[in-house]
């Protein structure tokens, strides 16, 4: 009988090991099979596509480490983008457009990970473990899963919240912003759009204005209401009002978003909120300063915000009363329904927004420093880890509260200067007491204001005069003491009477205040009050 040629190659071909239990565990002792398991679902942990290059499916483990090293170059470049260009990193996942191929990146990741673990369980074979090891290596492979794929899905899910967030809030197709002068300005308004209001009244306005290189920022706070507020010659509102906004009473700056709104759209052809764009130039002409952008936030609706982030906590100075309705809506309320006490505490969001906008028994400028307040508060709470915990929740409150015109393209600029900011104490002013006097909201001198904004922003702001009542001014001596003189002996004064003992002041409780309100007793709240504009970030 003849030998053919193939079975002589066939014969000579090598015969096939069996002995490497990685790959052929099936002769292989149980503890190696075990140790085995562990081993594979490590790799598959640590190097994705390593399990299959040594014990699978060679192809698709030399694909998958491919993507794996790619993984690992773009984290090393994140990373260095992160020391040495924060801002661009920054703008690869606030843009609306790059971010969703970071989404689809992240998407392919996990789906692709979770595959490698399926795949790395089929090596494992689980009928040739023992019978209490199978339920342990599945329940292993299944944490890891949610570890792995189940973290970076989560991930591309709150990268895509925070893109649809943007497109909601911020510009998507405005031109991107120029410093003015090295500096950002930005006017910040709350508006408030209640059941027994004619259209929205912006009745917290601040200017923030940031350096463009350091991210040093100053707050500048506008009482609402201010008179006559100027208009830059550039502004369509210098025409109808070329002295300033001056008709009366009813042109303190807080009326012009409505006036505008309604009357003189069409002035600001192309611009979603004509009355924002107003209050924008309302506010340039004021300060002397170019406002670039601005940030609307419905109060309304900033409970919401307050609650998504868990509270904002504060140091309040004085008690602030929470009012009663105001009935016949001349502004005459019925008694408080609750009261915030002063200390340390943190606010919910109906108790936050009482606090920012209650103005009740004190003046207009109690107010704007509890805003600043509430304001600077926030940003000291913006810290990571607050962020990412409770993002989906801030994301889905701001759509709802906040609407912007600053370019979303621009945002990882932005957002890079609020963090560099916070390595900066933020200087604060505000166009009313105690920066200015009681009055000055009513008859501005706007040089004044301008040379003031001027002064600090530049870091040159001039310190308080101390004044006599506050025992900072040494009274002059006599003239017979200035020259070198002996004073004349004083007369002997006949003994004074006993005085009658001071009668004990009123412990200043809740009760206290609530029975002085409920007795309509104003003056004594008035002087109860005065200092419930004092408060600091907790």
């Amino acid at each position: 009988m003849s030998i053919t040629s193939g079975q002589i190659s066939r014969s000579s071909r090598k015969p096939m090991v069996l002995t490497n239990p990685v790959r052929y565990p099936q002769a292989a002792p149980p503890p190696v099979r075990i140790k085995r398991a562990f081993l594979l679902l490590l790799m598959t942990l640590l190097v994705p596509g390593s399990a299959q290059v040594v014990a699978g499916n060679r192809k698709l483990g030399r694909v998958a480490l491919r993507v794996t090293f790619l993984v690992w170059l773009l984290a090393v470049l994140a990373v260095l983008l992160a020391l040495f260009s924060r801002v661009a990193l920054l703008t690869v996942f606030t843009n609306p457009f790059t971010s969703i191929f970071v989404i689809a990146l992240l998407v392919f990741l996990a789906l692709g990970w979770a595959f490698l673990f399926l795949d790395t369980l089929r090596i494992i074979r689980p009928p040739l473990l023992e019978p209490g090891m199978r339920g342990i290596i599945s329940g292993a492979l299944v944490v890891l899963m949610v570890l792995t794929s189940g973290s970076i899905g989560y991930g591309a899910y709150l990268i895509n919240v925070g893109r649809n967030a943007i497109s909601d809030i911020f510009n998507a197709s405005g031109p991107t912003m120029a410093p003015v002068n090295g500096r950002y300005n930005f006017l910040i308004m709350g508006g408030d759009a209640g059941a027994n209001r004619s259209g929205r009244r912006p009745d917290s306005i601040i200017v923030v204005s940031v350096d463009a290189t350091t991210g040093a920022a100053v707050t500048i706070s506008i009482p609402r209401n201010l008179q006559n507020a100027q208009f830059p010659a550039d502004s369509p509102m210098h025409a109808i009002y070329p002295d300033g906004y001056n008709c009366g009473d009813n042109c303190i700056i807080n009326f012009l978003y409505t006036e505008v709104t309604q009357k003189y759209a069409n002035l600001y052809p192309g611009r979603p909120d004509p009355g924002a764009a107003a209050m924008m130039d309302a506010a340039s002409g004021t300060l002397g300063l170019k406002i670039q952008g601005y940030v609307l936030i419905d109060m309304a609706g900033f409970s919401k915000l307050i609650d998504a982030l868990g509270g904002v906590k504060i140091n309040a100075g004085g008690w602030v009363p929470i009012s009663g309705d105001d009935v016949n809506g001349d502004g005459t309320h019925l008694p408080p329904t609750g009261w915030i006490a002063p200390g340390e505490q943190t606010l919910d969001g109906y108790h936050a927004l009482w606090y920012a906008r209650s103005r009740q028994w004190v003046l207009e400028y109690s107010r704007s420093q509890r805003q600043q307040c509430i304001q600077q508060a926030l940003l000291h709470q913006m810290d990571p880890t607050t962020v990412l915990t409770k993002f989906e929740s801030i994301a889905n409150a701001g759509t709802k509260v906040i609407e912007s015109d600053i370019p979303a393209a621009q945002l990882g600029s932005f957002v890079d200067l609020a963090l560099k900011s916070k390595q900066h104490p933020l200087q604060r002013l505000t166009i009313g007491p105690p920066d200015f006097g009681i009055n000055f909201s009513t008859y501005p001198d706007f040089p004044t204001i301008h040379a003031r904004v001027q002064d600090l922003i530049s870091g040159k702001t001039k310190a308080p005069v101390p004044s006599a009542a506050s025992g900072g001014a040494a009274k002059a001596p006599s003239a017979p003491a200035a020259a070198g003189q002996s004073s004349p002996a004083p007369a002997a004064a006949a003994p004074a009477a006993p005085a009658a003992p001071a009668a004990p002041k009123p412990q200043v409780t809740q009760a206290y205040l609530q029975q002085l309100a409920e007795q309509g007793n104003d003056a004594a709240l008035e002087g109860l009050l005065a200092n419930n504009g004092n408060c600091t970030p907790g």
